[in-house]
């Protein structure tokens, strides 16, 4: 069986538009397939070179392939359960930033590049006051940008119209800004001249972006069987789901230099991410904090099981629909159509989603996806929202336990054991009040500030009907409780 090459794809080779520092399975499954769709409609015209940023790893597989692969997308689409494949052939090659530092950087003189893209962890927007100018490359993925943007700036003495659009995809809130203070503190440290500092500020762009896919990588129990299907060999295969959605800001109107949304991509330009980031947070984010540990102690183990019993289902949708969406300020049918797109992804019977993985640092979490819904809803109504009142007990329930090991508390659903994982001080809160009376116990909790910012204890009625259902869910069990308070 041949392997996968440009000659297979008959790749048109077009100008090199995109530099993307990061050759993961996301971007792969994300962005570089939407380009290559745009391609495809004749809206873009342009070719995405690959950059290894990092001197740790390889590019042998992606060589071996020419840069073509798969994205094979599946999931529920209008109903049904479906399978999408496309040979994506937008990218026609990639780099190594530390290895081949002079081919990497000869594309800072390239006329054609436009826009560079970038996917380099949490961690890789930081500022780094050991890189030098004069470092081939410097270490972090700023010094890189700063040193290619300054590179190009010279080679084209600072032409306006030779300004780059950056596009980051970390996922950190306002990742555009946080590149660009960044780059903008490298250059003071390097001391390079005010027209530069001038160039990076009117002829380029620094875009925040929102990224939403689940990308599940390369099907490897399953890739001999798909090579079969497709009758060539990919050793690249990017599996994930049909949903997505790229929220770009920035200052200046970019929409028709990246046509996507002429190509009928779910892509959103805008000049301000926060109403589509408090969306994404508190339906679906929060959808999953507010379920995933009670369906846990209630027997589920995956998010689908979770769908497909109805007790659990039907708290996740009135969680959404009653208590979260009221307290957001999209227009209704937005919000409406997007948490029935969550629903629909949660129903993905290709995505087996471990609501213990889900549960990782859930303190945290809820503070962040469930508790400004829950405040919200307080203040709007007067009332307590039942659903999201309960969630915190069953996280109660959950974080309950006084043994920790191996940096994890352990817990227990029936005789099996579970670990909890979280920050040190969380586990030994819990380690340390978990056994104590219930009331006390909640009283604890609710006024820690630390975990809340603010105590919580003051919500009106809050510590008794979170005590009560406590005290349900250890007399009844978690379903018992549930079935109690949520039953239709």
């Amino acid at each position: 069986m041949e392997l996968l090459n440009k000659a297979l794809t008959k790749k048109k080779e077009r100008p090199v538009k995109v530099l993307q520092f990061g050759e993961g399975n996301f971007l792969r499954g994300f962005v570089d397939y939407m380009i290559d769709i745009a391609n495809e409609k004749g809206y873009f015209d342009g070719d995405i070179v690959l950059v290894k940023p990092i001197e740790f790893g390889t590019l042998d597989r992606l060589h071996n392939q020419e840069c073509q692969y798969t994205v094979s997308l599946r999931g529920i689409v209008d109903g049904k359960a479906a399978v999408q494949n496309r040979i994506v052939t937008s990218v026609t090659d990639a780099v190594a930033a530390c290895e081949e530092y002079e081919k990497y950087s000869a594309y800072a003189k390239l006329d054609s590049l436009r826009f560079i893209v970038s996917n380099t962890t949490e961690a890789g927007i930081v500022y780094d006051d050991t890189d030098r100018l004069e470092m081939t490359p410097p270490h972090s993925y700023p010094g890189k940008l700063a040193k290619f943007l300054y590179e190009r700036y010279k080679h084209f003495n600072g032409a306006a119209d030779k300004g780059l659009v950056m596009l980051p995809v970390e996922l950190i809130d306002d990742n555009g800004i946080h590149l660009k203070e960044c780059v903008m503190k490298l250059a003071d440290l390097w001391q390079l001249e005010d027209g530069f500092k001038t160039w990076l500020n009117e002829a380029c762009v620094f875009c925040s972006t929102l990224v939403d896919r689940i990308i599940t990588g390369y099907p490897k129990d399953e890739d001999k069987e798909l090579w079969e299907q497709f009758g060539y060999e990919d050793n690249l295969i990017v599996t994930g789901e049909p949903f997505a959605l790229w929220v770009i800001e920035s200052e200046k109107d970019i929409s028709d230099e990246l046509p996507l949304v002429k190509a009928g991509l779910p892509v959103i330009f805008t000049d301000n991410q926060k109403p589509y980031k408090q969306r994404k947070v508190r339906i679906l984010n929060g959808a999953h904090t507010s379920f995933v540990l009670a369906s846990y102690l209630a027997g589920n183990d995956y998010v689908l099981q979770s769908m497909e019993d109805k007790l659990v289902y039907d708290f996740m949708y009135h969680t959404i629909y009653d208590e979260v969406i009221p307290t957001l300020t999209l227009p209704e049918k937005e919000l409406k159509d997007f948490a029935e797109a969550v629903v629909t992804r949660f129903n993905n019977p290709y995505v087996k989603h471990a609501l213990l993985s889900i549960a990782l640092n859930s303190v945290s979490k809820w503070r962040a996806r469930c508790m400004p819904s829950f405040l919200g809803y307080v203040e709007n109504t007067g009332k307590l929202p039942e659903h999201l009142t309960f969630s915190i007990a069953a996280l109660m329930a959950f974080y309950t336990g006084s043994e920790i090991r191996d940096k994890a508390l352990i817990g227990k659903r029936g005789e099996e054991e579970y670990k909890i994982l979280d920050d040190e001080a969380v586990l030994q809160f819990f380690a340390e009040n978990s056994a104590k009376e219930t009331e006390e116990f909640v009283k604890l909790f609710l006024s820690n500030e630390e975990f809340f910012g603010q105590d919580l204890t003051k919500v009106d009625g809050l510590t008794a009907q979170v005590t009560a259902y406590l005290n349900e869910i250890k007399e009844l069990g978690m379903r018992g409780a549930m079935e109690k308070n949520f039953a239709k």
